[in-house]
């Protein structure tokens, strides 16, 4: 039997990546050509110990916005789309072409260099999912500066660490967002809180002013975007690209640690363009120009980072850049009329966003009406990551597709994280490409399992061992592990913290595999089944949350010195957190207040969905670590109705009556009317 391409490309990435991903590299431009694929080395940490590391393209030297931008006008596509705008939250439309995002980048690149940025200086973006922002990161990029994005809706105090954390030269932001029913939300309360309250202070903030809320009273370090832009159009003042090494580093993006203190991703230039150029052609399908892709995520997160900006603007297609919601912006359609209006090829969402349509469209009315009258037509596959996908939910638009949609439409669920920097597993829409970048034969995707995130996308050595990183058998539950090296798109440090790189990363399995902190299995077809985190990060609407950072919220409460957080099922969001408070009496307001705390210290999405309080309920180890596990099985327990059930906990618990205080405190929680609201959202 002929292998699938999809499997036959794996293995040759695996076993042969300097020839494979050397083939990859020749799709770029490169400032100076990389002598080979990769190289391996060791780095020594300051204290004493030895780890393997690796480089992607070690001697090359690129510029990934010219990648990104500049080849495709000088190809002659500069009248092509690059960037559709559909904002239905502030009711704007807009499209711009290569030549048009080519001018605008180079003018900003030359604000942002009058402004005193540098290569290798660090400029921090906090916007809305609006064109300005697509414009800002890649004028970063286009002098050689790194860029880090934080989400536009995180608090004063989430931006300010990530402020000191970076050491941003400057800071691009807009007056407001814009949150569907909720209207204009004005940034300057948080971004000004943060500059106050952060130990760095930048030299500038830019800020691009928007009608709905405007930034008034501009201070001395903070100046308007927009003016700025035209007075160096007025000077005829640009910036020309700059290459880097492809070691250096492209992006920081922050993602949750368990200690509450984000880890900055450090994403190098080459192997990111090298790895995302191939991903979005050979998963996604995206063939080149005239393709469109639409990312229904935001740029604050990697998916957008990966999916919104980069990857289709290296294939020379069009991006759909999305501001609103998958309901109430202003229904459950918005994501199929912007799918039939400009003809989307391949569209990227979340479970969570899918729950919400069906919640809102229970019969897909919406969907079948469009499609019955051929407008989905273009639509290839959908693609779903962020959290595990339900089987029904994979099912159903699996039909859907193969009524209405391209022939042979798939939905594609796919596993990957900030660290990864494109999917780990995957179908391949057009595998032929690994191959030859001309091979657009539409071979049949690999048939789909539900319940199953795909196969190993080339490059990722996805392995499963247990405790003691030892591989063990197909159909076998254990730790989900990835061979050194990375693939070109994966972190080979963090940002100033060789250290906790290796303590996060390597450390556990002494250094053999990388750590994914993920549980799963892969079954006898090669299939990869991603089923839980290893660690304790809780998946709430796609958004990765630290039970630590939560725990801190909590406990900056004055009558509370002890909680512990664990994520619960919800059927929109796929988890919440819940936290268990060891307190007696709790105040008759203390959700609200907990809730307050937590909007102020890392955002709304982390509102907690109710506590359970009572002395001496949380279990510990005898070397202090909280049993989260053992307190999400009593929990779950107790939504079954099952009180008796005796939950799993280590022979190292510091004291087992803690774990019956536990269950006795859920079972009386069950007997009230907060019980009975959580399990009406499972």
């Amino acid at each position: 039997m002929t292998p699938h391409p999809q499997d036959t490309a794996y293995e040759a990435s695996i076993n042969d990546p300097q020839k494979f991903w050397s083939h990859q590299a020749e799709q770029l431009t490169w400032h100076k050509k990389p002598s080979t694929a990769f190289k391996k080395h060791t780095r020594k940490l300051k204290s004493g110990v030895e780890h393997a590391s690796w480089s992607w393209f070690p001697d090359g030297e690129i510029s990934t916005s010219y990648n990104c931008i500049d080849r495709h006008v000088e190809a002659g596509h500069g009248d092509n789309t690059a960037i559709i705008w559909d904002s239905p939250v502030s009711n704007s439309k807009q499209k711009i072409s290569y030549a048009e995002l080519q001018h605008e980048v180079a003018t900003l690149a030359g604000v942002l260099r009058k402004e005193g940025v540098k290569k290798g200086d660090t400029v921090l973006v906090y916007m809305p999912m609006i064109p300005a922002a697509l414009i800002g990161i890649l004028a970063t990029v286009r002098i050689g500066a790194l860029h880090a994005v934080v989400f536009g809706g995180f608090s004063a105090a989430s931006l300010a660490q990530r402020i000191e954390a970076s050491n941003p030269k400057v800071i691009l932001t807009a007056s407001c967002g814009i949150e569907g029913a909720k209207g204009a939300q004005p940034y300057k309360p948080m971004v000004r809180g943060a500059v106050d309250q952060s130990s760095h202070k930048p030299s500038r903030v830019l800020i691009w002013q928007r009608e709905q809320s405007r930034w008034e009273d501009v201070r001395e370090d903070e100046r308007e975007w927009q003016a700025l832009v035209k007075s160096a159009k007025d000077e005829g003042l640009t910036a020309e690209n700059v290459p880097v090494r492809s070691s250096d580093g492209l992006y920081i993006i922050y993602t949750s640690g368990t200690t509450g203190l984000p880890k900055g991703v450090l994403r190098e230039a080459g192997g990111h363009a090298v790895g995302l150029n191939l991903s979005v052609r050979y998963i996604f399908g995206i063939r080149g120009p005239g393709d469109v892709l639409f990312t229904a995520s935001d740029i604050g997160w990697v998916v957008g980072h990966s999916y919104i900006i980069y990857a289709p603007l290296l294939a020379g297609a069009t991006t759909v850049l999305f501001e609103g919601k998958p309901v109430g912006t202003p229904d459950a359609d918005t994501f199929w009329r912007i799918i039939e209006e400009y003809k989307v090829n391949s569209m990227f969402t979340a479970p969570t966003a899918l729950r919400a349509i069906r919640k809102e469209d229970p019969k897909n009315s919406l969907f079948e009406k469009r499609g019955k009258a051929g407008g989905l037509k273009s639509l290839r596959a959908l693609f779903l990551a962020g959290e595990r996908s339900e089987p029904a939910i994979v099912s159903m638009y699996q039909e859907l597709l193969a009524k209405h949609c391209a022939n042979q439409a798939t939905v594609i669920d796919n596993w990957w994280s900030s660290e990864s920097g494109s999917p780990m597993t995957g179908l391949a829409l057009l595998p032929g490409v690994a191959s030859r970048f001309d091979d657009h034969t539409w071979h049949a995707p690999l048939p789909v399992k539900a319940g199953s995130a795909g196969k190993p996308a080339p490059g990722f050595d996805v392995r499963i061992v247990d405790d003691d990183g030892k591989e063990i058998p197909k159909g076998n539950m254990g730790n989900i592990v990835l061979g050194i090296p990375f693939a070109p798109t994966g972190l080979t440090t963090l940002w100033n913290d060789e250290e906790r790189f290796y303590r996060g990363y390597l450390k556990r399995f002494d250094g053999k595999w990388i750590d994914t902190g993920d549980a799963g299995m892969i079954d006898e077809d090669g299939y990869v089944h991603v089923m839980s985190r290893a660690d304790d990060i809780i998946n709430v609407a796609a958004h990765r949350l630290s039970t630590g950072a939560i725990e801190q919220a909590i406990t900056s409460h004055p009558d509370i010195n002890e909680a512990a957080v664990v994520g619960i099922p919800d059927h929109m969001k796929g988890h919440v957190p819940f936290a268990f408070i060891g307190i007696a009496d709790p105040p008759s307001d203390l959700l609200k207040d907990l809730n307050a705390r937590l909007r102020h210290s890392i955002g709304p999405i982390a509102n907690l969905a109710g506590f359970i309080a009572a002395p001496g309920i949380i279990p510990k180890t005898r070397s202090g670590k909280t049993l989260r596990r053992t307190l999400k099985e009593i929990l779950e327990n107790g939504v079954e109705g099952d009180f008796e059930k005796e939950p799993s906990y280590p022979s190292t618990i510091e004291d087992a009556s803690v774990v019956g205080k536990a269950k006795e405190a859920v079972k009386e929680y069950f007997k009230t009317g907060e019980g009975s609201k959580i399990k009406a959202k499972l």
